[in-house]
C-alpha cells in the first residue's frame, strides 16, 4: 500500500505518506528530521559507497583475517549484511552502467570497457574545450535514466564524489548530465590508475593538486580529498534529502597509500617476490594494499560518524559495496591469493564466475534495519536503483531490470525475488552467467565459438569445482532459453568480438 501512495503521489505529497511511515518505528525525539514547520516528513538520505576492485572476502564480517576493517563491520553489526549480492559486472564500466541505470547485462548500454565513440574531430573539439588527459569511457545516452535522476526529480541534492567512468564532461554521459549536482574525482578510470593525481575534476572544472606529478607519492591522496568533500556536502544539505554517491577508487591499483596508514602495517605481513607487471610498483605491496583498504575504512568511519553527530541515523539509508572481483595474476603488486581476497570463491576480477562478481552488501538505516541481520537473497547491482526509488517514492522506468530490496531491508510485507540473475559480458573471451536460485550456469570462450553451459549447484559447490550439466538437462536448457530472451543487440558489444584486456 505505502508503494502505492508514494508511487502515484505528487513530490510534496510524497513527504506526507513519508511522515506515516517513519511515525511507525521511529519517535518525535529520535528522529532529528521527522518534519518540517508544515509537518510534512522528507524522505531518507541515501549513501552508497562503492570500493572499487575489492573481493567478497576483504573485509572482516566476510572472512578477511588480515586486513582490518572495524567500520565496514561495525555498519554490518549494526545492520544488514548480504551473502548473496552480485556486481553488475566483472570489470568497471558496465557495472557501473548496470548501477545506474537498473538493467542488468543483457540490456545495459555499457557491457564492457572501452573509449567514447565519438569521431576523431568531435573528440578533438571536446579535448580543447574541456581540457581534457584522459578520453573517458562510452558515455551512456541521454536517452538512459539514472537513479541520481530519479532522485533529483524527487527532490534529492546528489553528488557523485569518487571515480565516474560512464562519459566525459561535454559528452551524453556528463555526470551534471545525468542527475547529480556535484560531481568530483576522476572522470575517466584511466586517470584513476593513479592515487596522486595532478588534477581532480569539480563538475567540468579541472581543480590541480600541488604537489602531485602522477608519481608514488604527493602531497594529496584522492581518497582523502573524497572524504573532505563527501563530509561538506553532507553538511551542506543537512536539512534536505541528499544522495550521496561514493564510487571510491581503493582498492584499485596503483598501490599507494600515506606513509602514516602504510605503518599500520608496516613490518607485520610478510612480502613474497614476484614479476612485476603494469601500474607502479610499491616496494612492499602487501603491507601497502591492506593499508589501502584500511584507510578506506576509517574514511566510512567519519562519513557515518558525522551522520550520526548530525542526528540523522534515522535519516539516513548508507550501503557499502564494490563494483567487480579482486585483481587477478600480482597485477600491480597485489596478491588475492595470500588475501583470500575472494573467499575461496572461483574466479578474480574479469570472470562471470563468484570471485569475480560476487561482492560484499551491507546496509544500515538506523531504528529500520534490524542490527547484525543477515540476508541470502541473491540480488545484485539493478536491484538498488528500484530500491532507492522506492525509499524516495519515484516512478521506477518500466524497462528496469530490478526489484526494490526496501522490503528485505526493512522486514516489511513480501520480498519479490528473482526467477534468475544474469551476466553478458564480451571482455576476455566472451562470457556469459545466469543464478537461479541455487544454480549457477557459465558459458566462456564465446568469442572462440564456445556454446556449452557450465552448471553448478552453488549449496553444495560455491567454489564452482563440480559441473554437473550433464545430469540437469532440464535446467540448463531452461537457463539457455532464458540467456536468449533476456539478449538485446548492442551497437558496441559483441559476445563473439575479440577478448580484451
Amino acid at each position: 500500500m505505502w508503494l502505492l501512495l508514494l508511487m502515484t503521489a505528487r513530490p510534496r505529497q510524497r513527504r506526507l505518506v513519508w511522515a506515516v511511515i517513519l511515525a511507525g518505528p521511529i519517535t518525535a525525539a529520535s528522529h532529528a528530521r521527522a518534519a518540517d514547520e508544515h509537518g510534512k516528513a522528507a524522505p531518507p538520505n541515501i549513501i552508497l559507497i562503492v570500493a572499487d576492485d575489492l573481493g567478497y572476502g576483504e573485509v572482516g564480517c566476510y572472512g578477511q583475517q588480515i586486513i582490518r576493517t572495524p567500520r565496514i563491520d561495525q555498519l554490518a553489526a549494526q545492520g544488514m549484511r548480504f551473502t548473496d549480492f552480485y556486481a553488475g559486472a566483472p570489470v568497471c564500466a558496465p557495472s557501473r552502467c548496470v548501477l545506474m541505470t537498473g538493467k542488468h547485462l543483457g540490456h545495459a548500454y555499457v557491457r564492457d570497457n572501452g573509449g567514447p565513440r565519438e569521431s576523431a574531430a568531435e573528440l578533438e573539439k571536446l579535448k580543447e574545450k574541456y581540457h581534457w588527459e584522459f578520453p573517458g569511457q562510452l558515455p551512456i545516452p541521454d536517452g538512459e535514466v539514472t537513479m541520481a535522476e530519479l532522485l533529483q526529480d524527487c527532490g534529492y541534492a546528489t553528488a557523485a564524489i569518487g571515480k565516474w567512468g560512464l562519459g566525459h564532461f561535454g559528452t551524453t554521459g556528463d555526470p551534471n548530465r545525468q542527475g547529480f549536482d556535484l560531481f568530483y574525482g576522476y572522470n575517466c578510470q584511466w586517470h584513476a590508475h593513479n592515487h596522486y593525481p595532478k588534477f581532480l575534476w569539480r563538475n567540468a572544472e579541472k581543480v590541480p593538486l600541488p604537489g602531485n606529478d602522477r608519481g608514488a607519492t604527493g602531497r594529496t591522496f584522492s581518497q582523502d580529498k573524497f572524504t573532505e568533500t563527501a563530509l561538506q556536502f553532507i553538511r551542506d544539505h543537512k536539512d534536505e534529502p541528499f544522495f550521496l554517491y561514493l564510487p571510491l577508487v581503493i582498492p584499485h591499483l596503483s598501490i599507494q597509500v600515506p606513509e602514516e596508514s602504510l605503518q599500520e602495517y608496516a613490518g607485520q605481513i610478510p612480502e613474497t617476490p614476484y614479476e612485476h607487471r603494469g601500474y607502479l610498483k610499491h616496494p612492499t605491496p602487501h603491507a601497502a594494499y591492506a593499508a589501502m583498504i584500511t584507510h578506506m575504512d576509517r574514511d566510512i568511519g567519519k562519513i557515518v560518524d558525522l551522520v550520526d553527530q548530525l542526528g540523522l541515523g534515522p535519516d539516513t539509508l548508507i550501503m557499502f559495496t564494490s563494483d567487480n572481483g579482486p585483481a587477478y595474476d600480482r597485477l600491480g603488486g597485489s596478491d588475492s591469493e595470500f588475501f583470500n581476497s575472494a573467499a575461496g570463491l572461483r574466479g578474480l576480477k574479469g570472470s562471470v564466475y563468484e570471485g569475480g562478481i560476487r561482492e560484499p552488501l551491507v546496509a544500515r538505516w538506523t531504528g529500520h534495519i534490524a542490527a547484525d541481520s543477515v540476508s541470502r537473497l541473491p540480488a545484485a547491482f539493478y536491484d538498488l536503483l528500484p530500491t532507492f526509488s522506492e525509499v524516495a517514492g519515484a516512478q521506477v522506468p518500466a524497462d528496469v531490470d530490478g526489484v526494490s530490496l526496501l522490503p528485505t531491508l526493512v522486514d516489511r510485507g513480501a520480498q519479490q525475488q528473482h526467477e534468475f540473475l544474469v551476466w553478458e559480458f564480451p571482455g576476455y573471451g566472451g562470457q556469459q552467467a545466469i543464478r537461479m536460485g541455487r544454480w549457477k550456469g557459465v558459458r566462456r570462450n564465446m568469442a572462440r565459438g564456445n556454446d556449452r553451459l557450465e552448471l553448478y549447484d552453488l549449496l553444495a559447490n560455491r567454489a564452482e569445482t563440480d559441473d554437473v550439466a550433464a545430469d540437469h538437462p532440464d535446467i540448463v536448457a531452461r537457463m539457455e532459453q532464458l540467456l536468449r530472451d533476456e539478449w538485446s543487440a548492442s551497437a558496441h558489444f559483441s559476445l563473439a568480438a575479440k577478448s580484451k584486456d
